[in-house]
């Protein structure tokens, strides 16, 4: 198994992508249960590439029916130590227009199953640091491949996080902007803390589809308006993810790879062997 290969999350089209070479399709049995989808493996310029679409192929699962914990864990069963999220957003700044991309740097947390997004309790606890959630390194590579594609790219940004699966009120809207927030989303979140929990870098490219409800002078946000971006903005994210793989480094020593290393509380000798069998992948290396 390679132990240094990248993930990417996001629709099933990125697969699709210039330059990539499909090996295999693999489902993961997880101790959590069923990922949303097979894992596409395959090589981008020469490296690992595990993909997988959040919301399965066409799209069958609603935001808060993700099994987030599983999709992470057949990850990095796989050998994933880098991932790049690529999802759609609605903007809550007038700057941050449609079909812009946003990297963020910051999360702000709104879901309610907070419970489903950590790998640890039954016997072991863990606190991983995430004050700054998303790998900096990564995130700069993003950026250098977003200017080499000629995107209108604003980088950092804070990505609140709601349940949905119904876009926002306007009230909501307008709270989260008051706030100081800057994009709004139904699925990353957990995914950040999941992979930091699994000692994964991983950083996300927001890809700008509406103006959320807050726009006087914009329509409301719909699905026809959030499919016709995304679907513009695909091509320029396969390119993008294409170019920022071919630049990831080869070993995995940035400091989200050791983010288990003092975030674990429990004394080894209390550590319930189911549990440990549990989180396989994720605490393989301290056990």
């Amino acid at each position: 198994m390679t132990t240094n290969a990248v993930g990417v999350i996001g629709g099933s089209g990125l697969y699709e992508m210039k330059g990539f070479v499909q090996s295999e399709e693999r489902w993961v049995d997880t101790p959590f249960g069923k990922p949303s989808d097979a894992l596409i493996g395959g090589e981008i310029a020469g490296r690992q590439v595990w993909f997988i679409p959040r919301h399965g192929r066409g799209h069958k699962i609603l935001p808060h029916e993700i099994n987030h914990r599983a999709n992470i864990w057949a990850l990095r069963s796989v050998g994933v130590r880098w991932l790049i999220c690529v999802t759609a957003v609605g903007s809550l700044r007038q700057e941050y227009a449609p079909r812009d991309i946003v990297l963020p740097d910051q999360y702000f947390d709104r879901t309610s199953r907070r419970d489903e997004h950590t790998f640890f309790g039954g016997g072991i606890v863990a606190h991983v640091g995430f004050g700054d959630p998303v790998s900096e390194g990564l995130r700069e590579l993003l950026r250098s491949s977003c200017v080499e594609q000629g995107c209108v790219t604003h980088d950092g940004g804070t990505y609140v996080n709601m349940d949905g699966p119904a876009f926002s009120t306007r009230a909501e809207s307008e709270a989260n902007r008051q706030l100081g927030f800057d994009v709004v989303g139904m699925t990353n979140l957990p995914e950040a803390k999941l992979a930091r929990e699994a000692e994964i870098a991983l950083a996300t490219l927001c890809m700008v589809t509406d103006y959320d409800c807050w726009h006087e002078e914009e329509d409301d946000v719909s699905v026809d308006s959030v499919i016709a971006n995304v679907h513009a903005n695909a091509a320029n994210a396969q390119e993008i993810v294409a170019r920022a793989v071919a630049a990831i480094p080869e070993v995995a020593s940035w400091p989200e790879h050791d983010a288990l290393a003092s975030a674990i509380m429990t004394p080894r000798e209390y550590w319930p062997e189911d549990t440990i069998g549990r989180l396989g992948p994720v605490l393989e290396k301290y056990v």
